[in-house]
């Protein structure tokens, strides 16, 4: 999926440059830093939601993910958030198909979560059919005989039908994205700058998530 270039350089001194400080007064700005979407998704009362759209075999999801797991642990207690894994490729698909078995199992851990992403970006597992998913998650601690069947199972089909339509309706063309409240987008790409790092770039991206949940709550 398409993403603007940037380096794969996590240097901390590239975080400097994306503090809300550096936006021009009156904080992040529509159209530049984040987009409204053309119709708004569904929503909980009373609850702003938080959703990523990434895959798995991304570098720039794989690199944001453990900047996004720190900002997790400092939501408020009304936002949620959850992940849509996303791809029209088969094996993303197939990925896609990995990731709500998982779920749908109980199984879906931080451990196992950040494991698949360091099975493909670091060990140079591809998992590219069924079997090689299903060696994975063993490897991850997974039942596997449970995985199978959860993996054929049509709520897990279901689930990725339902998931490739958000994407769509959300357009999230590119990832990792995030939507917030159901009424704007933003992500890596587009709250950073293509010369910044990886790290950089979706550090920008949270501090505008916050900023957008802040909107949300005002519907804005």
């Amino acid at each position: 999926m398409k993403r603007r270039d940037a380096t794969l350089t996590l240097a901390a001194a590239g975080l400097a440059s994306t503090t809300p400080a550096a936006w021009a007064q009156g904080g992040p700005v529509e159209g530049r830093h984040y987009q409204r979407l053309a119709q708004p998704l569904p929503g909980a009362p009373g609850k702003v939601e938080v959703i990523e759209f990434f895959f798995y075999k991304c570098p720039h999801c794989f690199a944001f993910d453990p900047l996004l797991g720190d900002w997790l642990h400092r939501l408020p207690p009304d936002v949620t958030f959850r992940r849509i894994p996303v791809g029209q490729q088969a094996m993303l698909k197939l990925h896609a198909r990995m990731f709500y078995a998982l779920e749908a199992m109980g199984a879906l851990t931080p451990t196992v979560h950040a494991g698949i992403f360091n099975a493909f970006h670091r060990m140079g597992i591809d998992a590219t059919d069924e079997a090689g998913v299903v060696d994975l998650v063993g490897k991850l601690g997974v039942d596997q005989a449970k995985f199978k069947q959860a993996f054929s199972s049509f709520g897990v089909q279901g689930k990725l039908a339902q998931g490739q339509k958000m994407a769509e309706l959300a357009g999230a063309d590119s990832v990792p994205t995030l939507v917030i409240g159901g009424r704007y987008r933003t992500g890596p790409g587009l709250a950073g700058e293509p010369s910044q790092s990886e790290a950089a770039n979706g550090q920008a991206a949270l501090a505008v998530a916050d900023f957008l949940i802040k909107l949300s709550r005002g519907k804005g």
